[in-house]
């Protein structure tokens, strides 16, 4: 009968179980890190603007590709609202065929891009709304108070929808349409 021996090199077993363990290590970043990483990463990109839906939803285009925007921070009067199609008006006067930077803030629940948009020159198309009076800040999505103050200024000064008696804002009104 033969006895065989079992000769082990521990070298070896010792830099195949480091190398495993680096593997899944990495493995493990990747999954858990990386998407966190990604989406905290604010993202920036330039495109077209194609369409101009409301006072602050816009389509624009990229690489051939439509996108819906919603502006962060603003909530302008929905179409069939008072003072809707003026907002609507004023937004496409401002940016439509522009090209413009789509500084992305986030995903709303349509998966549309909340984000501020900047004008070639450099303003915020976001503020501009605000100041011209056909958007209110929103209180409850936005901490940016450089819009409270824009909405005061043209609420003094009697602009855009300010101009009506007593405006209701956009979520009160979906509130009082089923809560669109």
């Amino acid at each position: 009968m033969r006895t065989y021996k079992l000769i082990k090199e521990p070298h070896t077993l010792k830099k195949n179980s480091t190398r495993r363990a680096s593997r899944i290590a990495t493995a493990l970043f990747v999954l858990l890190f990386l998407p966190a990483m990604a989406q905290a990463a604010p993202t920036s990109f330039i495109a077209e603007v194609v369409a101009v839906l409301t006072g602050d939803t816009l389509k624009v285009l990229k690489s051939r590709q439509v996108i819906v925007v919603r502006l962060q921070g603003i909530d302008a009067p929905e179409k069939t609202q008072r003072y809707g199609q003026q907002a609507k008006d004023f937004t496409e006067s401002v940016v439509f065929g522009q090209k413009v930077v789509i500084n992305v803030k986030g995903i709303d629940r349509n998966e549309n891009i909340i984000a501020e948009v900047v004008l070639e020159d450099g303003r915020s198309l976001n503020r501009e709304i605000v100041k011209a009076g056909f958007a209110w800040w929103h209180r409850e999505r936005s901490e940016d108070l450089s819009l409270w103050l824009l909405e005061d200024r043209a609420r003094e000064s009697k602009l855009g929808l300010w101009l009506g008696e007593d405006p209701v804002p956009p979520w009160e009104f979906r509130e009082s349409m089923g809560g669109r």
